[in-house]
């Protein structure tokens, strides 16, 4: 195994084979034949065509748009179409900074292939030269990836929220870190890909921060979704990365960045420029 092995799991995927997913005449999605075909029992509300789903041209504005869909989405989930439902509002539309088109239930965003967004927490412990790094093992009771190796941070990013905003509530919520801490976290880039997952197309844009923690901090979990934390030397982590999937596939992406930026993974590395263009999709590019 090696550090590429990582980036294989989120190999790009061509556009031109699924479903576009139109609203106001901008394509804000794409999702597979057979989720598209079960659109059309709700013809009033999504017109189904050869090659695109259009989200009525009848409903205008927001708030119209997203009571005309929560219904067609429950009568789904209610069928077994939509998995996990989280009762967590995500916004469509062409951007995190654009006006948002309508809600959308978070399970139904892969499944519509709508652009979705991530904020991510680095949290690493400094001693002298050295760094180490926390690490999250994820609840098997986790609708994805159960079990995992994960962040000490890692959360969708829902309607309502600004990202710093996010960000100090996850930590919170998944490692207990006091507001006055998580405040100085570092914004430092993200990562984004755009790759078939088996319930649909995981477009995907994720706000990496940096927050440099006391030696004498130790995580707690305040929300059920971690079984543990552990403290890990860089260099455990770097093998754990490179010769194991003990990662959750979209994390692991996350501290291969970070290790790049701290010097751990450096410039001679054989797979260094790989991972330089794996880890990022041209964000222009990812509904074109």
């Amino acid at each position: 195994m090696s550090l590429t092995d990582r980036l294989l799991e989120v190999r790009p995927c061509d556009p031109a084979g699924y479903i576009a997913f139109v609203v106001d005449g901008m394509r804000v999605g794409l999702m597979m034949p057979h989720f598209a075909g079960e659109l059309s029992a709700f013809p009033d509300v999504f017109q189904v065509s050869d090659g695109m789903v259009m989200l009525s041209p009848s409903l205008n504005g927001h708030d119209e748009r997203t009571r005309a869909v929560a219904p067609c989405l429950e009568a789904l989930r209610d069928k077994g179409e939509i998995p996990g439902w989280r009762g967590e509002p995500y916004s469509v539309g062409s951007g995190l900074q654009s006006p948002s088109l309508f809600h959308i239930e978070r399970a139904a965003s892969v499944l519509f292939g709508i652009r979705i967004y991530a904020v991510n927490l680095n949290g690493f412990v400094r001693s002298g030269s050295d760094l180490s790094f926390w690490v999250a093992k994820r609840s098997m009771t986790k609708e994805t990836s159960p079990g995992k190796l994960d962040l000490i941070v890692s959360g969708g990013h829902p309607a309502g929220l600004s990202l710093v905003e996010n960000l100090i509530k996850e930590c919170g919520e998944e490692a207990n870190i006091p507001k006055p801490l998580a405040q100085q976290a570092r914004s430092v880039g993200g990562i984004s890909f755009r790759t078939e997952r088996p319930e649909g197309v995981l477009q995907y844009i994720q706000y990496n921060f940096d927050l440099e923690l006391p030696a004498d901090f130790t995580p707690q979990n305040t929300d059920g979704e971690v079984e543990e934390f552990a403290l890990w030397p860089a260099e455990k982590l770097l093998d754990r990365i490179t010769n194991t999937d003990d990662f959750a596939y979209d994390s692991a992406m996350v501290v291969i960045d970070f290790m790049i930026r701290h010097g751990i993974i450096e410039a001679d590395h054989p797979d260094y420029s790989e991972l330089l263009l794996g880890l990022r999709t041209d964000m222009a590019d990812l509904n074109d």
